[in-house]
């Protein structure tokens, strides 16, 4: 073995072609076990890696320009290196533990609650778009009320043509809501975005809920009937954004104020 040895070192360190070949192979192999390493290093890296990604997809949503509204101003413009705009939503990342999609009024639970900032009535959203809203706070979990609830109903709009509507839920397919209340003189087509509106107090505007996948007139209104496909897969949902709109609490106040008055 000894000599065996000594013959193959001197093979593959003084011939230039057996040298190549050793080589060669011994970096496949080399490639190889390391590629199978890194390939059961990043399964084991999984979790960690979908936990950074959600807090920056948490950070660059806090960084959205629908997120701030600037003050109404009719007088002096000041120039200053704060910015005069006001945030209006913030985001919160959680994780869904379960959702129903097969009942008539379906909900998600969240595993973040009240000693994590949740608060009845945020918004809750996906990567792909609107989820729900919050119904029911516990201290660390929350249950949100989902697009497939029959009493869910979200004040939308078609992103491309405008007008105002009201997103519904048949009960039926939970791949599907409804939009209603779009006037027939809104220029609206199949595979058009609905989107969040500007009016809604929970969702900041332009949030996607879906996409319209049929147009029918309904006869007794001047009114549409749109089928949407929602943007969640409500059959495969695993995080969640709370959204917390910062200006709710000033706008109830001042509306509670006008009808005492």
């Amino acid at each position: 073995m000894l000599l065996q040895g000594i013959s193959l070192y001197i093979l593959f360190n003084f011939n230039s072609f057996h040298r190549a070949t050793y080589l060669t192979t011994a970096y496949e192999i080399t490639g190889s076990i390391n590629l199978r390493y890194n390939n059961l290093q990043s399964y084991f890296n999984l979790k960690a890696e979908n936990d950074k990604l959600r807090e920056q997809n948490v950070l660059l949503l806090n960084q959205l320009k629908a997120d701030f509204q600037s003050p109404e101003k009719n007088s002096n413009i000041i120039t200053d290196t704060i910015s005069p705009d006001k945030r209006k939503y913030l985001y919160l990342s959680s994780k869904i533990i379960s959702s129903s999609v097969i009942a008539q009024n379906n909900f998600v639970t969240l595993y973040r609650g009240a000693n994590q900032g949740v608060e009845i009535d945020m918004g809750v959203v996906g990567i792909e778009g609107v989820i729900g809203r919050v119904v029911d706070v516990s201290p660390n979990m929350a249950i949100v009320m989902s697009l497939i609830h029959r009493k869910s109903s979200i004040v939308a709009q078609v992103k491309t043509a405008g007008g105002f509507g009201e997103i519904v839920w048949d009960g039926k397919d939970p791949r599907f809501v409804t939009l209603i209340k779009i006037a027939k003189a809104i220029d609206v087509k199949k595979g058009d975005t609905v989107v969040t509106s500007p009016y809604s107090d929970i969702f900041p505007p332009g949030q996607t809920i879906g996409f319209i996948s049929d147009v029918k007139t309904d006869e007794n209104t001047n009114t549409y009937i749109l089928k949407v496909k929602t943007a969640i897969n409500f059959y495969d949902i695993q995080h969640a954004f709370l959204v917390k709109s910062l200006l709710k609490g000033e706008l109830d106040s001042l509306i509670n104020k006008v009808k005492k008055d």
